[in-house]
């Protein structure tokens, strides 16, 4: 079979190149792995590690937003409301708004 066959110029790793990607060596905690691992599991499987990337794309996207995104994001979801929350049509006056942010 070595007659056949001329490795000498082989390389070794992936015949396509990822684009974009590099594959690196990470140490994780194994609950944080457990986790993501249940995670894609749950829904039936599919790539932790992609849930991973995912996952550090949303926290970098988020860290470089700039303040007033910031701001007005956490806003839109604070005023988005919690489910059987009821809105209310007219605005409160300023000292029941204050007494309900004291008490909580």
């Amino acid at each position: 079979m070595s007659h056949e066959y001329d490795f000498s110029k082989g390389k070794r790793g992936a015949i396509v190149p990822t684009m974009g990607k590099t594959r690196i060596t990470i140490r994780l905690d194994d609950e944080v792995l457990r986790w993501f691992r249940a995670q894609v599991h749950s829904v039936g499987g599919g790539n932790y590690q992609s849930l991973i990337n995912l996952a550090l794309r949303e926290h970098v996207k988020k860290s470089t937003e700039p303040l007033e995104e910031t701001l007005r994001r956490i806003l839109r979801e604070e005023f988005r409301g919690e489910p059987g929350r009821v809105r209310r049509k007219t605005p409160m006056k300023k000292t029941a708004l204050r007494k309900k942010v004291v008490s909580g």
